[in-house]
C-alpha cells in the first residue's frame, strides 16, 4: 500500500483540519464509551438490591476511589430516589447521544472535505504533469490511458482516502472506546477476545493482495474500454458512413467482457472476508460464554459483569467489523495510486529549467545540421541526416511524398521530438540547450487537425494567450479571413462552439486555428497542411493574409497544393527522410524527378 500511503500523507498538509476531524471522531467515540459505562449504574438502579440512588452510589464510589472521586458539590445535587436517578442517567444518555451525533457529523464533514481537496490536488498535478510530457510518450501510450488514470484512478483514490479518514477513523475510535469499557467491566473476557486479532490480520492481508491484483487488472481493461468508446464516438461520422457500427460494437463488447473478468477476480476475496470475520466472532462468543459460565459458578464473576463486558465487546466488534470492507477499499485504492504515481514519475519536458538561457526572438536564420530521428519502434529513419538553412523573413514550402519526414522536420523545430543526432540552431543558439517556453512562445503552429475546445469563439482564438485584448482577437480573426463567418454566428465572438468544433465546418475550424497562431505575433509561422480543408477561394484569401503577415517573419509550410508552392520564396523537396533538392518551381520541375512526379501525379494531398 506504499503508493496509497504516499498520497494519504498529503492529508498532513492540512494539519489543523485533520486534527479537528480526528478530535471530533474521538469525542463521538467517547460519548459511546461513556454511554456503555453508564449501563452499570442503570442496571444497579433497576435490579440492584440496595435501593440506593445516584447520590448514595456516588458516595460509595468516593469511599472506594478517593483519588479520582466525584466532587461533593455534584454529589449533593444528585437524586436519592431510584426512579429519579434512572431518569437523570437516561437524560445524560440523551445528551451524550446528541453530542456524539454532532461530533460525528463534524468529523465526517471535515474528513470528506479534506479528502475531496487532496484528490483534486492529485488530479490537477497528474493532468499538469501529463500535458508537460514529451509528445512521444502520449502518442505511444495513447491519450485514453492518461485520461483513464487521471479521471477514473483519482476517483478510486478518493474512495480509499474516504475509507481511511472518514469511516476507518470513526470505526476505530468507537471500537477502542467500547473495548476500554469492556476492560473496565472484566479484563479476562477481553484477553480471550484479543487472541483473535492476529488471525483477523492474516485474513485481511491475504484478501488485500487479491483485491489489489484484481483492481489493477480491471483498471487496465477500463483503459481499453475508454479507448474504444472514444474512438467510436469521435469518429462516429466515418463509422456510420462505413456501416461499421457492428464492428465497433463487437470491439466494445470484447473490451467490456475483459473488464468484467478482471473485476470478478477480486470478488472471492471481497465476499469471503466478511463471513470469515463473522464466523470467528461467533466462535469467540461461544468460548467466552464457556469461560463466563465457569467463573460465575466459581463465584469469581457476577452475571451482570459478564453481560456488560460481553455487550461492550459486541459493540466494539460491531464497530470494527466494517473495517474488513474499509481495508478492502484501501487495498483497492493502492492499484490506482500506483498508476497515478507512474504518471507523476515520468520525466517531463524542461518547461521550468531556469538554469538554461532564454532564447532571444528569432531575427537572422535557422539552421538544421545533420538531423536524424527514428520513432520508437520504427524500422526506418523518419529523418536521415537532414541539413537545411532558412533565412529570417523567408517563406519556405516543404513538399514530398507521404511519410518522407515533412511533419517530423517541423516537429523538430518546435521541439516536439528530440533528434537522435544532429542539432537545430536558431540565430546560432542550439534550441535544445535553451529554455523551452522561450522557443515555443515565438512560434505559431497550425496543423491539419486543429484543436477546438468547447467555449466561445473568442476563447478559442485566444487559447494560449490569456492576456489577449478584444481588439487583438478581432484583428487576428480579420487577418485570418475568419471575421465574416464569425460575425454571421449568433453572438459573434461570444458564440458558443461545440466540442471539437462540431458546430463549424472544417474550413472554419482551420481559420480559427490560423487566427490563434496570428494572435501570438510569432517570429516563426509553421503550417502543417494548414489549408487542406479549405476551398480554393478561402485558400487564396488566407494565402494573401499569410503573405502580408509573414513579412519580417519566417514562414515554413508543408505544402500539398501548387498555389502554396508558388507563393513560397523557396521549395524544399524531401524523400525518404532526406532533403533531395531545393529551389523554385520551374527549376525543380526541370531537374528533380521527385518533385516532377508529385506535381504531375497530384499526390500532394495528405500530411507526412
Amino acid at each position: 500500500m506504499g503508493p496509497f500511503l504516499s498520497f494519504a500523507r498529503l492529508l498532513l498538509r492540512s494539519p489543523a483540519q485533520l486534527a479537528l476531524a480526528l478530535l471530533f471522531a474521538t469525542i463521538s467515540a467517547a460519548g459511546l464509551g461513556a454511554g456503555l459505562l453508564s449501563l452499570e449504574p442503570v442496571l444497579d438502579l433497576i435490579i440492584g438490591d440496595g435501593g440506593a440512588g445516584l447520590a448514595e452510589m456516588a458516595r460509595q464510589y468516593n469511599a472506594k476511589v478517593p483519588w479520582i472521586g466525584i466532587p461533593d458539590a455534584l454529589v449533593e445535587r444528585l437524586p436519592d430516589g431510584r426512579f429519579d436517578s434512572v431518569l437523570v442517567v437516561l437524560g445524560g444518555l440523551a445528551v451524550l447521544t446528541v453530542i456524539g451525533a454532532t461530533a460525528n457529523f463534524l468529523h465526517q464533514y471535515l474528513a470528506l472535505s479534506l479528502c475531496t481537496r487532496v484528490v483534486a490536488r492529485v488530479r490537477l498535478d497528474a493532468f499538469r504533469h501529463a500535458i508537460r510530457l514529451p509528445l512521444g510518450d502520449i502518442v505511444r501510450r495513447g491519450p485514453a490511458e492518461f485520461t483513464s488514470r487521471i479521471i477514473r484512478d483519482s476517483a478510486e483514490l478518493h474512495a480509499g482516502l474516504v475509507a481511511l479518514t472518514s469511516r476507518t477513523a470513526a470505526q476505530l475510535t468507537k471500537g477502542a472506546a467500547a473495548f476500554l469499557a469492556a476492560i473496565f467491566f472484566d479484563w479476562r473476557v477481553v484477553v480471550v477476545a484479543a487472541i483473535t486479532g492476529p488471525l483477523l490480520a492474516i485474513i485481511l492481508r491475504k484478501s488485500g493482495k487479491r483485491i489489489r491484483r484484481g483492481t489493477r487488472g480491471a483498471l487496465r481493461q477500463q483503459e481499453v474500454l475508454l479507448r474504444v468508446a472514444s474512438e467510436s464516438l469521435q469518429g462516429l461520422k466515418a463509422i456510420k458512413t462505413s456501416t461499421a457500427e457492428g464492428a465497433m460494437l463487437g470491439r466494445f463488447k470484447a473490451a467490456n467482457r475483459e473488464v468484467v473478468v478482471e473485476e470478478l477476480r477480486a470478488r472471492t476475496a471481497r465476499s469471503l472476508a466478511g463471513p470469515l470475520v463473522e464466523s470467528i466472532g461467533i466462535l469467540v462468543v461461544i468460548a467466552l460464554a464457556a469461560l463466563a459460565v465457569r467463573e460465575i459458578i466459581r463465584g469469581s464473576m457476577t452475571f451482570d459483569q459478564f453481560v456488560l463486558s460481553l455487550g461492550s465487546l459486541a459493540v466494539a466488534a460491531g464497530s470494527i467489523r466494517p473495517l474488513t470492507g474499509l481495508v478492502a477499499d484501501m487495498q483497492g485504492a493502492s492499484a490506482p495510486a500506483q498508476r497515478l504515481r507512474e504518471i507523476l514519475e515520468l520525466p517531463t519536458e524542461e518547461l521550468r529549467d531556469r538554469s538554461r538561457p532564454r532564447l532571444a526572438r528569432h531575427r537572422h536564420w535557422i539552421r538544421v545540421e545533420d538531423v536524424s530521428f527514428t520513432y520508437p519502434g520504427g524500422t526506418s529513419k523518419a529523418l536521415d541526416g537532414v541539413s537545411l538553412e532558412l533565412r529570417h523573413g523567408e517563406h519556405v514550402a516543404i513538399v514530398g511524398p507521404n511519410g518522407c519526414g515533412k511533419s517530423t522536420l517541423l516537429a523538430t523545430l518546435v521541439r516536439l521530438v528530440v533528434p537522435d543526432s544532429g542539432r537545430v540552431l536558431m540565430d546560432g543558439a542550439d534550441i535544445h540547450t535553451m529554455q523551452l517556453p522561450s522557443l515555443r512562445q515565438q512560434i505559431g503552429f497550425v496543423t491539419q487537425e486543429s484543436i477546438i475546445v468547447r467555449g466561445t469563439v473568442a476563447a478559442n482564438i485566444s487559447l494560449g494567450v490569456p492576456g489577449a485584448t478584444r481588439a487583438a482577437i478581432v484583428e487576428a480573426a480579420r487577418r485570418a479571413h475568419a471575421e465574416g463567418f464569425i460575425m454571421a454566428l449568433a453572438g459573434g465572438l461570444d458564440a458558443e462552439v461545440s466540442e471539437q468544433g462540431a458546430s463549424l465546418s472544417g474550413g472554419q475550424r482551420q481559420r480559427l486555428a490560423i487566427a490563434r497562431a496570428l494572435l501570438r505575433d510569432p517570429s516563426i509561422l509553421l503550417l502543417d497542411e494548414a489549408t487542406s480543408q479549405i476551398d480554393s477561394e478561402s485558400e487564396l484569401q488566407i494565402a494573401q493574409a499569410i503573405a502580408e503577415f509573414g513579412r519580417e517573419r519566417t514562414v515554413i509550410a508543408v505544402a500539398h497544393r501548387l498555389s502554396t508552392m508558388l507563393a513560397a520564396d523557396r521549395i524544399v523537396v524531401m524523400d525518404k527522410g532526406r532533403v533531395v533538392d531545393t529551389g523554385m518551381h520551374e527549376e525543380l520541375l526541370s531537374r528533380c524527378d521527385v518533385y516532377g512526379r508529385l506535381v504531375r501525379g497530384q499526390m500532394l494531398t495528405t500530411p507526412a
